[in-house]
């Protein structure tokens, strides 16, 4: 199952009508969005997007039937169990030591705020204030321990830059943790905290 598929299902599950829903789909043989919304006491338009959301899972199917030559759609319970099973290792970057020989320093003149850890040696978190005036706001992110160590040995804006893995090697950041440091520089790239040269 792909994440948007889960997404949509999860969703779906988590309403509070949920169950009850379920409980009518499995005990009818077939059931009206209107008929479903009397039953649980939901608006039509409630009972109609949830089961429109479950007809796009395929978990029910969707029959266009017809009352005195007024057409409307009745559902039927076609999947009466579900499992939802995510594959997260495809998040996973392919070559994750691709861009570690990127040339990268602070950028000057940034609008940003590393902290210090209580072990001195490392950053625990960077405030970064994005917009300005009324619109300005604050994010803030928290930095794991070896995106710490790799921030607090970033060169200076007027240092000469250093490749992410000379960092790496100079913080005393393992390998095995380049994928992270990566995210982290990425984004301070994006927040315009970190230059590439």
């Amino acid at each position: 199952m792909d994440y948007q598929t889960a997404a949509k299902l999860g969703a779906s599950l988590s309403k509070e009508y949920a169950e009850d829903f379920f409980k009518l789909l499995a005990n009818y043989q077939d059931i009206s969005a209107s008929e479903a919304a009397s039953r649980l006491n939901l608006h039509i338009r409630t009972a109609q997007d949830f089961l429109d959301a479950l007809t796009d899972l395929e978990i029910v199917k969707k029959t266009e039937v017809f009352e005195k030559k007024r057409p409307y759609f009745r559902f039927t319970l076609i999947k009466p169990k579900i499992y939802l099973e995510l594959d997260l290792t495809e998040f996973e970057k392919d070559n994750p030591g691709e861009g570690l020989t990127r040339l990268v320093r602070e950028k000057k003149d940034k609008d940003a705020n590393f902290s210090v850890a209580r072990s001195g040696d490392s950053f625990s978190g960077v405030t970064i204030w994005e917009g300005a005036g009324r619109e300005r706001k604050e994010h803030k992110i928290s930095l794991t321990t070896p995106q710490g160590k790799f921030l607090f040995h970033l060169p200076f804006p007027k240092a000469r830059p250093m490749t992410i893995a000379d960092i790496m090697e100079k913080s005393g950041v393992e390998p095995d943790y380049s994928t992270e440091i990566q995210d982290i520089v990425d984004e301070l790239i994006r927040l315009e905290v970190i230059e590439v040269l």
